[in-house]
Protein backbone atom coordinates (compact mmCIF):
# COMPACT_ATOMS: atom_id res chain seq x y z
CA UNK A 1 0.00 0.00 0.00
CA UNK A 2 0.71 3.53 -0.55
CA UNK A 3 0.06 7.04 0.98
CA UNK A 4 -2.30 7.79 -1.69
CA UNK A 5 -3.95 3.99 -1.45
CA UNK A 6 -4.46 4.78 2.02
CA UNK A 7 -8.24 4.81 3.42
CA UNK A 8 -9.63 8.36 4.37
CA UNK A 9 -8.70 9.47 8.02
CA UNK A 10 -12.27 9.43 9.01
CA UNK A 11 -12.58 5.97 7.67
CA UNK A 12 -9.27 4.76 9.72
CA UNK A 13 -10.63 5.98 12.87
CA UNK A 14 -13.74 4.02 12.44
CA UNK A 15 -12.03 0.88 11.53
CA UNK A 16 -9.85 1.29 14.74
CA UNK A 17 -12.78 2.36 16.91
CA UNK A 18 -10.76 5.05 17.97
CA UNK A 19 -12.23 8.82 19.43
CA UNK A 20 -10.24 11.32 21.04
CA UNK A 21 -9.54 11.41 24.50
CA UNK A 22 -10.52 14.49 26.18
CA UNK A 23 -7.98 13.45 29.17
CA UNK A 24 -5.18 13.97 26.74
CA UNK A 25 -6.87 17.04 24.94
CA UNK A 26 -6.89 15.53 21.74
CA UNK A 27 -8.74 16.90 18.76
CA UNK A 28 -8.63 15.81 15.28
CA UNK A 29 -7.46 17.06 11.86
CA UNK A 30 -8.80 15.10 9.30
CA UNK A 31 -9.21 17.79 6.46
CA UNK A 32 -5.98 17.22 4.67
CA UNK A 33 -6.40 20.68 2.73
CA UNK A 34 -5.41 21.62 5.91
CA UNK A 35 -2.66 19.65 6.93
CA UNK A 36 -0.88 20.22 4.14
CA UNK A 37 -1.44 23.80 4.21
CA UNK A 38 0.63 23.48 7.35
CA UNK A 39 3.15 21.52 5.91
CA UNK A 40 3.75 23.99 3.44
CA UNK A 41 3.85 26.60 6.27
CA UNK A 42 6.54 25.06 8.07
CA UNK A 43 8.96 25.41 4.92
CA UNK A 44 10.91 22.52 5.26
CA UNK A 45 13.75 22.14 3.19
CA UNK A 46 14.84 18.53 1.64
CA UNK A 47 14.50 15.83 3.25
CA UNK A 48 14.09 17.44 6.99
CA UNK A 49 14.53 15.86 10.03
CA UNK A 50 11.11 16.30 11.83
CA UNK A 51 9.42 15.62 15.04
CA UNK A 52 5.87 15.67 14.91
CA UNK A 53 4.18 16.00 18.72
CA UNK A 54 0.31 13.92 18.94
CA UNK A 55 0.08 12.50 15.75
CA UNK A 56 -3.21 10.83 16.89
CA UNK A 57 -4.65 9.61 13.49
CA UNK A 58 -2.10 10.51 11.63
CA UNK A 59 -3.73 13.54 9.00
CA UNK A 60 -0.68 15.98 9.75
CA UNK A 61 1.83 13.31 9.62
CA UNK A 62 0.82 12.27 6.00
CA UNK A 63 0.84 15.71 4.93
CA UNK A 64 4.67 16.20 6.21
CA UNK A 65 5.37 12.73 4.32
CA UNK A 66 4.09 14.43 1.40
CA UNK A 67 6.59 17.19 1.59
CA UNK A 68 9.40 14.32 1.33
CA UNK A 69 10.69 14.98 5.18
CA UNK A 70 12.13 12.57 7.45
CA UNK A 71 9.59 12.70 10.39
CA UNK A 72 9.78 11.23 14.28
CA UNK A 73 6.08 11.24 15.42
CA UNK A 74 5.94 11.13 19.15
CA UNK A 75 2.60 9.49 20.59
CA UNK A 76 1.84 9.05 24.20
CA UNK A 77 -1.79 6.79 23.15
CA UNK A 78 -1.16 3.37 22.79
CA UNK A 79 -4.54 3.55 21.03
CA UNK A 80 -3.17 5.07 18.09
CA UNK A 81 -0.10 2.27 17.25
CA UNK A 82 -1.75 -0.01 15.06
CA UNK A 83 -3.13 3.25 12.52
CA UNK A 84 0.19 4.85 12.93
CA UNK A 85 1.75 1.47 12.03
CA UNK A 86 -0.54 1.42 8.83
CA UNK A 87 0.81 4.33 7.80
CA UNK A 88 3.91 3.92 8.35
CA UNK A 89 4.06 0.45 6.30
CA UNK A 90 2.53 2.67 3.35
CA UNK A 91 5.19 5.53 3.64
CA UNK A 92 8.78 5.62 1.84
CA UNK A 93 10.29 2.69 3.72
CA UNK A 94 12.80 4.60 6.53
CA UNK A 95 10.73 8.38 6.13
CA UNK A 96 8.26 7.40 9.16
CA UNK A 97 9.69 6.45 12.54
CA UNK A 98 7.37 5.69 15.33
CA UNK A 99 8.01 6.70 19.12
CA UNK A 100 5.45 6.13 21.88
CA UNK A 101 6.17 8.18 25.03
CA UNK A 102 5.38 11.45 26.80
CA UNK A 103 6.95 14.10 24.73
CA UNK A 104 8.07 16.04 27.87
CA UNK A 105 10.84 13.34 28.56
CA UNK A 106 11.39 12.74 25.02
CA UNK A 107 15.24 13.57 23.94
CA UNK A 108 14.87 15.59 20.72
CA UNK A 109 18.55 15.64 19.68
CA UNK A 110 18.44 11.60 19.78
CA UNK A 111 15.20 11.43 17.78
CA UNK A 112 17.00 13.30 15.23
CA UNK A 113 20.20 11.89 15.34
CA UNK A 114 22.02 14.93 15.25
CA UNK A 115 20.28 16.43 12.80
CA UNK A 116 18.67 20.04 12.47
CA UNK A 117 15.24 19.17 13.59
CA UNK A 118 12.38 20.78 12.87
CA UNK A 119 9.08 20.32 14.99
CA UNK A 120 5.82 20.16 13.34
CA UNK A 121 2.53 19.62 15.32
CA UNK A 122 -0.92 19.92 16.12
CA UNK A 123 -0.36 20.43 19.97
CA UNK A 124 -2.24 19.00 22.62
CA UNK A 125 -4.04 21.37 24.13
CA UNK A 126 -3.27 20.16 28.07
CA UNK A 127 0.21 19.94 27.29
CA UNK A 128 1.35 22.80 24.37
CA UNK A 129 2.63 25.60 26.55
CA UNK A 130 4.69 23.12 28.76
CA UNK A 131 6.12 21.73 25.53
CA UNK A 132 6.78 24.80 24.07
CA UNK A 133 8.56 26.32 27.47
CA UNK A 134 10.84 22.73 27.07
CA UNK A 135 11.80 23.33 23.57
CA UNK A 136 12.44 27.36 23.90
CA UNK A 137 14.55 26.99 26.94
CA UNK A 138 16.19 23.36 26.92
CA UNK A 139 19.41 22.04 25.64
CA UNK A 140 18.13 21.01 22.27
CA UNK A 141 17.70 24.14 20.12
CA UNK A 142 15.23 23.23 16.89
CA UNK A 143 15.82 24.88 13.29
CA UNK A 144 11.90 25.70 13.22
CA UNK A 145 8.67 25.17 14.88
CA UNK A 146 5.75 24.87 13.29
CA UNK A 147 3.00 24.65 15.98
CA UNK A 148 -0.59 24.40 16.15
CA UNK A 149 -1.92 26.17 19.75
CA UNK A 150 -4.93 27.29 20.96
CA UNK A 151 -5.35 30.71 19.45
CA UNK A 152 -5.59 32.19 22.99
CA UNK A 153 -2.35 30.84 23.68
CA UNK A 154 -1.02 31.51 20.00
CA UNK A 155 -1.84 34.90 20.68
CA UNK A 156 -0.06 34.93 23.88
CA UNK A 157 3.05 33.73 22.31
CA UNK A 158 3.25 36.55 19.72
CA UNK A 159 1.85 39.19 22.04
CA UNK A 160 3.26 42.94 22.24
CA UNK A 161 3.77 44.76 25.43
CA UNK A 162 1.67 46.97 26.51
CA UNK A 163 -1.23 44.78 25.63
CA UNK A 164 -3.20 41.84 27.32
CA UNK A 165 -2.05 38.99 25.70
CA UNK A 166 1.56 40.09 26.47
CA UNK A 167 3.16 37.79 29.41
CA UNK A 168 5.98 35.88 30.57
CA UNK A 169 5.39 33.09 27.20
CA UNK A 170 5.59 36.26 24.81
CA UNK A 171 9.31 37.38 26.55
CA UNK A 172 10.81 34.21 26.56
CA UNK A 173 9.64 33.23 23.19
CA UNK A 174 10.58 36.06 21.80
CA UNK A 175 13.47 36.46 23.71
CA UNK A 176 14.87 32.96 21.77
CA UNK A 177 12.96 33.44 18.31
CA UNK A 178 11.40 35.15 15.85
CA UNK A 179 7.41 34.15 16.21
CA UNK A 180 4.57 34.79 13.62
CA UNK A 181 1.19 33.36 13.70
CA UNK A 182 0.85 32.18 10.38
CA UNK A 183 -2.41 30.57 10.29
CA UNK A 184 -5.72 30.47 11.83
CA UNK A 185 -7.94 27.38 12.27
CA UNK A 186 -11.44 27.53 12.99
CA UNK A 187 -13.11 25.10 15.98
CA UNK A 188 -15.18 23.25 13.26
CA UNK A 189 -12.17 22.06 11.38
CA UNK A 190 -11.57 19.57 14.12
CA UNK A 191 -13.44 16.14 14.77
CA UNK A 192 -14.12 16.26 17.94
CA UNK A 193 -14.47 20.59 17.62
CA UNK A 194 -13.25 22.52 20.74
CA UNK A 195 -15.04 25.32 22.65
CA UNK A 196 -12.04 27.50 20.90
CA UNK A 197 -10.23 28.41 17.58
CA UNK A 198 -6.82 27.45 17.14
CA UNK A 199 -3.88 29.53 15.45
CA UNK A 200 -0.32 28.03 14.06
CA UNK A 201 2.83 30.07 14.98
CA UNK A 202 5.87 29.38 13.45
CA UNK A 203 8.99 30.49 15.58
CA UNK A 204 12.88 30.35 14.44
CA UNK A 205 15.73 30.94 16.57
CA UNK A 206 17.40 34.38 17.07
CA UNK A 207 20.70 34.75 16.14
CA UNK A 208 21.29 36.98 19.42
CA UNK A 209 19.67 34.29 21.60
CA UNK A 210 20.70 34.27 25.01
CA UNK A 211 22.87 32.15 26.52
CA UNK A 212 21.84 30.19 29.32
CA UNK A 213 22.37 31.55 31.91
CA UNK A 214 20.80 34.07 30.60
CA UNK A 215 17.84 32.76 29.87
CA UNK A 216 17.92 31.35 33.55
CA UNK A 217 17.79 34.72 34.46
CA UNK A 218 15.15 35.55 32.59
CA UNK A 219 12.67 32.73 33.26
CA UNK A 220 13.42 33.93 37.31
CA UNK A 221 12.73 37.59 36.62
CA UNK A 222 9.55 37.29 34.08
CA UNK A 223 7.90 34.35 36.88
CA UNK A 224 8.11 36.78 39.84
CA UNK A 225 7.31 39.85 37.64
CA UNK A 226 4.29 38.10 36.00
CA UNK A 227 3.53 36.46 39.12
CA UNK A 228 2.18 39.53 40.54
CA UNK A 229 1.36 41.43 37.54
CA UNK A 230 -0.62 44.01 39.18
CA UNK A 231 2.12 45.15 41.14
CA UNK A 232 5.18 47.68 40.30
CA UNK A 233 8.32 45.82 39.32
CA UNK A 234 9.33 47.57 42.55
CA UNK A 235 7.05 45.13 45.38
CA UNK A 236 7.19 42.15 42.64
CA UNK A 237 10.79 42.17 42.48
CA UNK A 238 11.63 42.77 45.44
CA UNK A 239 13.27 39.33 46.23
CA UNK A 240 15.24 39.66 43.36
CA UNK A 241 16.79 43.04 43.85
CA UNK A 242 14.05 45.40 43.73
CA UNK A 243 15.00 49.25 43.39
CA UNK A 244 18.43 49.07 42.87
CA UNK A 245 17.89 46.53 40.21
CA UNK A 246 15.58 47.62 38.18
CA UNK A 247 17.53 51.14 38.01
CA UNK A 248 20.52 49.30 37.40
CA UNK A 249 18.09 48.30 34.12
CA UNK A 250 17.38 52.05 33.13
CA UNK A 251 13.98 50.81 34.34
CA UNK A 252 11.13 52.70 35.95
CA UNK A 253 10.63 50.87 39.31
CA UNK A 254 6.90 51.96 39.29
CA UNK A 255 6.19 50.44 35.87
CA UNK A 256 4.22 47.17 35.47
CA UNK A 257 5.25 44.00 33.93
CA UNK A 258 3.09 44.31 30.87
CA UNK A 259 5.00 47.54 29.85
CA UNK A 260 8.34 46.42 29.90
CA UNK A 261 9.02 45.45 26.18
CA UNK A 262 11.68 42.01 25.77
CA UNK A 263 14.75 44.15 25.26
CA UNK A 264 13.81 45.43 28.76
CA UNK A 265 13.56 41.89 30.50
CA UNK A 266 16.71 41.11 29.02
CA UNK A 267 18.30 43.98 30.19
CA UNK A 268 16.75 43.41 33.91
CA UNK A 269 18.32 39.82 33.44
CA UNK A 270 21.89 41.30 32.87
CA UNK A 271 21.92 43.18 35.33
CA UNK A 272 20.71 40.79 38.23
CA UNK A 273 23.60 39.03 36.49
CA UNK A 274 25.99 41.52 37.39
CA UNK A 275 24.86 42.17 40.59
CA UNK A 276 25.17 38.90 41.51
CA UNK A 277 28.76 38.58 39.94
CA UNK A 278 29.55 41.72 42.00
CA UNK A 279 27.65 40.12 45.71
Amino acid sequence: MTLEALPPLREALAAHGLMAKKAFGQHFLLDLNITRKIARLAELPAGAAVIEVGPGPGGLTRALLETGAQVTAVEKDERFRPLLEDLAAAATPGTLTLAFADALDADEAALVRGRPGHLVSNLPYNVGTALLIKWLTGPWTPASMTLMFQKEVAQRVVAAADTSAYGRLAVIAQATSHATMVMEVPARAFTPPPKVDSAVVRLTPRADRPSPERLDALQKLTAAAFGQRRKMLRASLKALGGEALIEAAGLDPQARAETIDVAGFLTLAEAWLAQRQAG
